[in-house]
């Protein structure tokens, strides 16, 4: 099982929490599927089950008599059922004596990452008189924190990323240098060529986007629609990787270029005011754990998004600061956000982030991401943080 049950324990009595019911149904909770380890045993999931760790005492399983040994791989105590009054039963008797647990559940969706239980049976267990809270730190947990060897291995993929970005710069400077034409696509091969030689995964090819295309955050250049890089632009490069081992974590940057050789005042100044809403984020995240103050992921949004309101480029800063890093590039820890989402999951040691602000407008885009990651004591950005456009 991929859980600790006396880890879990702690971190209920921590939370005032009488206990964690994980439930699923037909796959609708891949965060307890993970958790129980069930993703990864070939067995048939039809029915609903349960599964509830206590803060004291033995786990209570909860399953369908047609599927009564999916769980049995895990410790507790187990109960069966077929009728649906059964199933009220059941849960009643899993659930005696705690009086709040926390489930895959988020008030007002403001979560929708943790968010994975249906209100229905929310109802239910309320029903029962036990109260219903989030699980969203409790999955951070035991799903977002990095161990040390995880740490080496973001760093190693961070480096690696700073010298793909670099080649890519390179290229585009030299084919200018050269006057060969040169296109996102162009750029964008010779990286995934690059990711290979380095010896990075990674679920996607790299942004290369050029100018008006900068101000689309999820542009993806096209082969069917190759844009050529020109003379005084924006060249902006999102690339994320991480190393091809178990367990390995991502890192992920954006950079932006300029091929010219004096950035235009408009274009310089919104990638300044981003830069400098970055600096603030970071300032805040790294004064919090070096004061062992707790710091809740929104609040980091709202430290970035103040500067870049303040110098009235507000409404074109459109994402959230920062999401989770993990072993999938977007992580399932605290996404730093009070935009898209409102996040009150804090950041907690041991786990790691992208602090991202943009500005984007049609006909240009500019953004600026680094990578940081908090200790017991002190947060740090595990690679360079970019000042100025790179000239090419």
């Amino acid at each position: 099982m991929p859980l600790s049950i006396p880890a879990v324990q702690r971190a209920l009595a921590e939370d005032g929490l009488d206990g964690w019911l994980l439930y699923d149904f037909h796959g609708s909770n891949p965060i307890a599927r993970r958790l129980t380890g069930l993703d990864a045993v070939p067995k048939m999931t039809t029915r609903r089950w349960f599964y509830v760790i206590p803060a004291n005492g033995e786990p209570q399983k909860l399953v369908h008599a047609i599927e009564a040994y999916n769980l049995d791989h895990l410790p507790g105590a187990k109960t069966t059922y077929s009728q649906r009054e059964k199933l009220g039963e059941g849960l009643r008797h899993v659930l005696a004596g705690l009086k709040r647990v926390a489930m895959e559940y988020s008030p007002g969706n403001a979560i929708p990452y943790v968010s994975r239980v249906d209100a229905g049976t929310v109802e239910a267990v309320r029903q029962l008189g036990v109260d219903v809270a989030s699980s969203g730190d409790l999955i951070q947990r035991f799903e977002a924190v990095w161990s040390d060897e995880a740490l080496q291995t973001h760093r190693a993929a961070s480096e690696r990323l700073y010298r793909i970005k670099d080649r890519a710069f390179d290229l585009v400077r030299q084919s200018r240098r050269d006057g060969r034409r040169l296109t996102e696509v162009d750029v964008q091969r010779a990286m995934v060529g690059w990711f290979a030689d380095e010896g990075l995964a990674t679920d996607s090819p790299p942004v290369v986007a050029a100018q008006e295309h900068a101000g689309n955050p999820h542009y993806m250049p096209s082969p069917d629609k190759p844009r050529e890089i020109r003379d005084n632009e924006v060249v902006l490069l999102d690339l994320w990787g991480k190393l091809e081992s178990p367990g390995a974590v991502f890192a992920d940057i954006t950079w932006v270029g300029f091929t010219g050789t004096n950035v235009p005042g408009e274009i310089d100044r919104a990638f300044k005011v981003a830069r400098d809403g970055r600096d603030a984020a970071v300032a805040l995240v790294k004064d919090a754990a070096a004061n062992g103050r707790a710091l809740q992921g929104y609040e980091v949004d709202r430290a970035c998004r103040r500067v870049i309101e303040q110098a009235g480029l507000g409404e074109f800063f459109i994402h959230r600061t920062g999401h989770s890093l993990g072993t999938d590039v977007h992580g399932n820890g605290v996404h730093m956000d009070d935009f898209e989402t409102h996040d009150e999951r804090r950041l907690i040691p041991g786990t790691g982030f992208t602090i991202e602000p943009g500005v984007y407008t049609n006909a240009f885009g500019v953004r600026t991401e680094i990578n940081m990651f908090v200790g017991e004591r002190e947060a740090s950005v595990t690679g360079p943080a970019q000042a100025e456009f790179v000239l090419l």
